[in-house]
């Protein structure tokens, strides 16, 4: 089994780079609720924890590697709502969500490494690779970050609707999700344009 690791964030540093964020979004195949991207400022001193893209990992997994890394690190998330979704697209929606978690960061970068985002430009010197949350460490930690702070927000939602098990899929397309829809009708959450 391949694991991520920071070989490419380590040639950053020895380049002369000095403050390095990795991005990843999560939420962009849901029907409902928002996309959310983590940002991250790299750092190589972690505890020895698994770190893998957040697909890979039980929500368990996931929750541990949270707790022990966010008062670590400095990070931030950004968060595009399900209306602008709806009003600007989805490529508009992947690209102003990093930007937004850029800008929440309490540190400036000076370079960013990015799961592929088509047509994503910046000023920054910066990367966008492949999978790259899968395969750079500080990319699946991001993901990881999103992923939990998207699934606990679901679940908050949850109880503000509950008659769509937001808890139980968060958001995403089930069969479930898809009787429920049916039943009730869309939810103020809910991405039409994603429906139609």
């Amino acid at each position: 089994m391949i694991y991520p690791n920071f070989s490419l964030e380590k040639k950053l540093f020895a380049q002369g780079y000095q403050t390095i964020a990795a991005i990843d979004e999560v939420g962009r195949g849901a029907w409902a609720g928002p996309l959310i991207a983590a940002a991250v400022i790299v750092d190589l001193n972690l505890p020895k924890i698994t770190i893998r893209d957040s697909k890979l990992l039980t929500p368990n997994k996931r929750e541990k590697v949270f707790k022990i890394t966010r008062n670590l690190l400095i990070w931030s998330v950004g968060l595009v709502s399900n209306e602008e979704i709806d009003n600007y697209g989805l490529t508009w929606a992947n690209q102003q969500v990093v930007f937004r978690a850029l800008d929440n960061l309490p540190l400036g970068p000076d370079y960013l490494l990015l799961d592929y985002i088509h047509g994503f430009n910046h000023k920054l010197p910066h990367q966008l690779i492949i999978a790259g949350d899968y395969k750079i460490k500080s990319i699946s930690l991001a993901s990881i970050l999103a992923k939990v702070t998207r699934d606990r927000l679901m679940k908050k939602f949850d109880k503000l609707y509950p008659n769509y098990s937001f808890a139980k899929h968060k958001g995403y397309g089930t069969i479930e999700h898809q009787k429920l829809i049916d039943q009730h009708g869309p939810c103020p959450l809910h991405r039409l344009s994603f429906l139609n």
